[in-house]
């Protein structure tokens, strides 16, 4: 296992280096669960976890906020929040969109047949920056609760996951499968939706993984 990691921290340096001389900086966009409700450790949010994964070589930073939604006419849309203006002002070279949880609300669901449109209108916001990013787009958590505050897990797997599914693949966009990665872990999510510790420690693995899979180079991985 500790041979594993190696290799990956090692692989993860030489992203960075491809990137030039600075580090690569990386916006975390998302709700709650990027901002890290729940976890009073700064240090222990999934954003930041993933920062000090990837080492000096990248900038990662966490624009999430609490309650928002993907949807333009939802009761909290992101695009409206002062965290997505810093997220494009960053200039990112990478950036992980983790939304749609708050979606699924039945006041922001009934604009569901938005929500394409909107992502679309979010990918091209950060595309349309100087650095043109590369984008992750992240399935929602999972939901271990039929229903809370009116999230709702069917919603999720059978409304949001297929739409971003279905972007991702129009887009030639990579996915980041939050969903399965977290499935199985009740014990992660002490009220049921919102990941503590350990669950916001596996969302950065899972990211980084992913990160060493796309952005390495094929020979450096052989």
């Amino acid at each position: 296992m500790k041979s594993y990691f190696f290799a990956l921290l090692s692989a993860l340096a030489l992203c960075a280096s491809s990137f030039g001389a600075e580090a690569v900086r990386v916006s975390c966009v998302g709700d709650s669960i990027t901002a890290g409700h729940g976890i009073k450790n700064p240090a222990q949010k999934y954003p930041q976890r993933l920062g000090a994964i990837l080492g000096a070589g990248f900038d990662v930073r966490n624009f999430g906020v609490s309650g928002t939604t993907l949807l333009s006419k939802g009761d909290f849309p992101y695009v409206n929040t002062n965290a997505y203006k810093n997220a494009l002002a960053f200039n990112p070279n990478i950036v992980v969109i983790k939304l749609g949880t708050n979606d699924t609300k039945p006041q922001n669901w009934k604009f569901a047949g938005e929500f394409k449109a909107n992502l679309n209108a979010l990918i091209d916001s950060f595309k349309a920056l100087k650095t043109n990013p590369k984008i992750y787009l992240c399935y929602p958590c999972p939901l271990y609760s039929l229903n809370s505050g009116g999230i709702n897990e069917d919603r999720i797997f059978n409304g949001v996951i297929p739409v971003i599914r279905e972007v991702a693949k129009e887009r030639g966009i990579a996915v980041i499968d939050m969903h399965s990665a977290l499935s199985d872990r009740p014990e992660f999510f002490p009220d049921r939706l919102h990941p503590n510790e350990d669950g916001a420690n596996l969302m950065a693995w899972t990211v980084a993984k992913k990160l060493l899979k796309d952005l390495t180079p094929k020979a450096a991985r052989d």
